[in-house]
């Protein structure tokens, strides 16, 4: 069973930072794209930034300029740096994983974990 650990949620103040982490399987790790995803009460699932294996970042545009995704291919694990909070950042946050492999479409999702902004 391939698990994603991810760590880092909790509660936090508008302007402050949060950094997310996710590590997965050295097996799978260093050929997948690995992205963070988020939803928020009442809302649709949205892709948050995804890093692709060579390390082209893509972000949402509600959070380009404060959010950062990483990835460490030694300790097998993506990050989350999230800069300048607001209160709509508030959501239940999945780190994901989609290994490259010919004739696959094998993907991966964490646990979640809860990020809230609030005063």
């Amino acid at each position: 069973q391939v698990q994603l650990v991810e760590s880092g949620g909790g509660l936090v103040h508008p302007g402050e930072s949060l950094t997310l982490s996710c590590t997965a399987p050295g097996s799978i790790f260093s050929i997948s794209a690995l992205g963070w995803y988020r939803q928020a009460p009442g809302k649709q699932r949205e892709l948050v930034a995804i890093i692709t294996r060579g390390g082209i970042t893509t972000y949402a545009d509600s959070v380009k300029g404060r959010f950062t995704i990483s990835r460490d291919n030694v300790k097998n694990t993506a990050y989350l740096q999230m800069n300048n909070m607001k209160p709509e950042d508030t959501a239940v946050y999945y780190c994901y994983v989609r290994p490259w492999v010919a004739g696959t479409r094998d993907a991966y999702w964490g646990q979640g974990t809860q990020v809230t902004v609030s005063s």
